[in-house]
């Protein structure tokens, strides 16, 4: 559960901005590098990224990674799912405070 929630985490942000380095990217979400390298392969294995090299930058490691309409489509039923889940919790609440009163 907690990994999904760290590749849906990370589908998010790509899908906003392309142009973040591995490095950046764990920053952003607060994972150490080795973490955020095991997702991102993962997340290439799945297809649901492409990850490519900068063709203009001196620095010939660098990459960086785009959704792929795959992706786009599993990070849309993710935040379906995610949506669902906490609307089931809110009601679960609310009949909990409503059953307390």
């Amino acid at each position: 559960m907690k990994n999904d929630q760290d590749q849906f985490s990370i589908l998010n942000i790509l899908g906003k901005n392309k142009n973040l380095t591995q490095r950046k990217l764990a920053g952003e979400l607060g994972f150490s590098l080795g973490k955020m390298n095991y997702l991102l392969k993962a997340l290439h294995k799945k297809g649901l990224i492409k990850i490519n090299r900068f063709k203009k930058n001196k620095n010939k490691i660098r990459y960086f990674y785009v959704l792929t309409p795959v992706g786009v489509s599993k990070r849309s039923k993710m935040a379906i799912s995610f949506m669902k889940r906490k609307m089931e919790e809110y009601e679960k609440l609310r009949e909990d405070i409503s059953n307390y009163n």
